[in-house]
This record gives C-alpha cells, sequence and structure tokens, in this order.
C-alpha cells in the first residue's frame, strides 16, 4: 500500500471533549486543538481552566453544524458509551446517547462540503470495548461502512491504558485515514498487508474481527508495541490524604472476601505499605448476597468510572506498618491514574464532580502515544509507508498472526 502526502499542519476538532484529556495527550504529541465541543458547563470549566478560553464550545452536538467547525487535519470524537458499554443497557448505535455517532458523521460531511472532501485528512474514534461485541459486532460494522462511505481507510486497535498508567481501562481506537492519501490494494492481500504491520496494540480479537470483515476498506499502519508500563498504584498515591476513621474501615474490611481478609493481614506486618484498589460489588459471601468489596492484587486500580452509583467510586486500602486504612480515590489520584498529573482540578469542584470528569475521559498517553506513533508518522515521516516488503513466507491466516505474540 503507497502512503502520499496530506496537509502537515496539526490541528484538531475535538468532538465529545469533556475535560480536555484527549486535547492533552495530543497536545503532547505536538498537535494543537483549536476547536472542542461538549455539552457540560462544568467539564468546560475544567477544560478552559486547563487548556483557556475561546475554542470550547458548550453545545449539543446535534445542534452544530460543519460549516461552525475550523478546517482541521484530524478530527477526533469520544462518542457516548452508554449503550455499548457491558455494565449498561446495550441498545447500540441506534438508540440512546451512543448514537450522538451520527451526528458526528453528519457533521464530517458538512465539513466536506465546505472544505473539500478530503477534510479532515484523518479520523480518531474512541470508545469502550464492547463496541467490538455490540449487536454481535454489527455496530461497529455500520461504523466503520460509514467512515468507509465518507471516504476514510479505516484502522481498528486495542488499547489498554495499563500499557502506560496503573489503572485497566480497555478502549477501543478507531482510525481513518481519507483514501486520497492511500492507495488502494487488493483484498487478498489484506492478510499480508496486516501481518508487516503487526503490534500488540491489534490482538489475536482484533485479527478476529478484522478476518470476519475483510470486505471494509481497511488501512494498517505500522506500528511498534504497545510500551511496557513501569509506574505502580504506590506512585500516584497522594500522601497528604486523609484515610477514614477506624469505624469506617472495619466497616469496609467486614465486606471483604475471607480470602482477601487473609491477604491485608499478611501484608498489615510489613515495614511497607501495599496498596490495593476496589469496588464495592452485589455477590454471594458467606452463602448469601450482599454487597461486597473486591480488591485487586496486581498494583493497578480498577477502570475509574463516573461515579452516578456508590459502587461506582473506587476505593484505595493501604496495608502495612501495623496497620490497615481505607478510603476513596480522590480527584489528584484520579488525575494521575488518568496520566494527567499536571491537571489543574478547579477549587470549585466537589469530588464526584472531579471525579465524573476523569470517568468520562481518555488516558492521556494512550493518545499521546497514538499522536506520536501513528498520525506523526503520516505527516512527519512523509507518510512513509511505501509498497509491501515481500516477506519469507506468506501466513496462512490471521490466527496464524495471532501466536506472533499480539496477545495484550
Amino acid at each position: 500500500m503507497r502512503v502520499t502526502t496530506g496537509t502537515t499542519s496539526k490541528t484538531v476538532a475535538d468532538f465529545f471533549a469533556g475535560i480536555g484529556l484527549v486535547t492533552m495527550g495530543l497536545q503532547m504529541a505536538g498537535w494543537d486543538t483549536v476547536y472542542a465541543l461538549d455539552y457540560d458547563d462544568l467539564k468546560e470549566l475544567q477544560y478552559t481552566a486547563n487548556f483557556g478560553k475561546g475554542h470550547y464550545h458548550t453545545k449539543d452536538v446535534a445542534k452544530e453544524k460543519g460549516k461552525n467547525v475550523p478546517n482541521v487535519t484530524l478530527a477526533h470524537a469520544s462518542f457516548p458509551c452508554t449503550d455499548l458499554s457491558l455494565a449498561g443497557a446495550r441498545k447500540g448505535i441506534y438508540q440512546g446517547e451512543s448514537q450522538a455517532f451520527w451526528e458526528f458523521a453528519r457533521i464530517l460531511r458538512e465539513m466536506k462540503e465546505k472544505y473539500g472532501e478530503a477534510s479532515p485528512n484523518y479520523v480518531l474514534l474512541e470508545n469502550v470495548e464492547g463496541l467490538l461485541t455490540s449487536n454481535n459486532g454489527m455496530d461497529l460494522r455500520e461504523l466503520l461502512v460509514r467512515l468507509n462511505e465518507l471516504g476514510y481507510r479505516v484502522d481498528l486497535l486495542r488499547i489498554n491504558a495499563s500499557h502506560f498508567v496503573p489503572q485497566s481501562r480497555v478502549r477501543i481506537f478507531i482510525v481513518g485515514v481519507h483514501e486520497s492519501l492511500v492507495s488502494s490494494f487488493d483484498q487478498n492481500d489484506l492478510l499480508q498487508e496486516f501481518s508487516l504491520r503487526s503490534t500488540n496494540a491489534r490482538p489475536a480479537k482484533i485479527l478476529n474481527y478484522i478476518k470476519k470483515h475483510s470486505d471494509i476498506d481497511w488501512y494498517f499502519h505500522r506500528l511498534p508495541n504497545l510500551p511496557i508500563r513501569t509506574e505502580v498504584l504506590s506512585d500516584i498515591i497522594d500522601e497528604g490524604e486523609e484515610w477514614w476513621p477506624e469505624e469506617r474501615t472495619a466497616y469496609l474490611y467486614n465486606q471483604l472476601h475471607s480470602r482477601q481478609r487473609d491477604i491485608l493481614e499478611a501484608q498489615k506486618n510489613s515495614k511497607v505499605y501495599r496498596y490495593y484498589a476496589g469496588f464495592r460489588r452485589m455477590r454471594m459471601r458467606d452463602g448469601k448476597r450482599q454487597s461486597t468489596v473486591e480488591l485487586r492484587n496486581d498494583d493497578i486500580a480498577g477502570c475509574l468510572r463516573t461515579p452516578k452509583g456508590g459502587s461506582a467510586r473506587q476505593i484505595v486500602v493501604r496495608a502495612g506498618k501495623g496497620k490497615i486504612d481505607a478510603r476513596l480515590f480522590n480527584g489528584r489520584e484520579a488525575a494521575r491514574l488518568m496520566g494527567a498529573k499536571e491537571f489543574v482540578i478547579p477549587s470549585e469542584l466537589s469530588l464526584n464532580q472531579a471525579l465524573f470528569g476523569f470517568g468520562d475521559a481518555v488516558c492521556v498517553q494512550a493518545l499521546q502515544w497514538l499522536g506520536d506513533n501513528y498520525f506523526n508518522s503520516l505527516i512527519e515521516d512523509s507518510l512513509a509507508v511505501t509498497e509491501p516488503v515481500q516477506v519469507e513466507e506468506k501466513l496462512d491466516s490471521l490466527n496464524q498472526v495471532a501466536v506472533l505474540g499480539l496477545q495484550d
């Protein structure tokens, strides 16, 4: 596949921009967000406290027009996951909040009518892993087909924030590269194109989806493997935060499975602290279904969520030096778990309001990695992917590619 040079402008329009962590990540990769859109006043407050005023538009995406959006190189959209998440009702992309994708697609079309078919050159979408299986994978297919219809060849990536920060947060990223920048290739060579661009950002489940939908107009950029994280949970802890009183900690302790109490008791005698993240869940415990605290034992936090209910607030437990303490993660720790250590949290926000913004955001380093390795590579290396290099032996199937260390 041969790629030709598009614009060298590194400008971004960020739809469903939230508090601006996409803006922060792409900024770290050298990109400038000149337009941001979301409907939430509190998110605007956090965004503008960090990235300034003037380009953030507090508006329902359904009321925006493409003619109002600047001519940019990259359009990004983290459209709502409410109806795609495994934790939700899974209505799909034609109902509820997740149908907002179609408004984004409309705006893309309107931008092309004003600025030309190749504008914007690139599209980036982000959503939960449930998008892969929503309506048996057909929701994702409809989304990819629409991008094809708008002139984009598409790539599909699965990235866990745990490659960058101590948080398990799996997200699907869809990259669209306008067809005018990419010459077509015979779909029979799809496998060879893919195998030459193997990366653990395209693990087996991504391979399988691509194989099943090989008629989609795909584009696979050569990418490195995702990095190996060095940071652990203790690195993000705010040592100045107060821990709960003994009575409240004891109440939480009694909500643990006995095996997890044993782990904490053993660690309690250590001369150093160790930290455990957990959520409350309704589980069978002691022979009956009841509120139960489940702790991770792998030095990372679970996926930050929007605190719409008590079970969505993540707990951190500290054991060591002769004691066991517990409390909720605070806003500063949430920022660190999202890779946004320098993010300014306005003082007038409540903890829940701050956590809502982070729970609805995207890991900063994941966006920086995409900016550096995907979009900067396309632009700064003059779209360096040329004709496919001949391999010694063509792989027989996508499943054979999957054994090449691509499991996450």
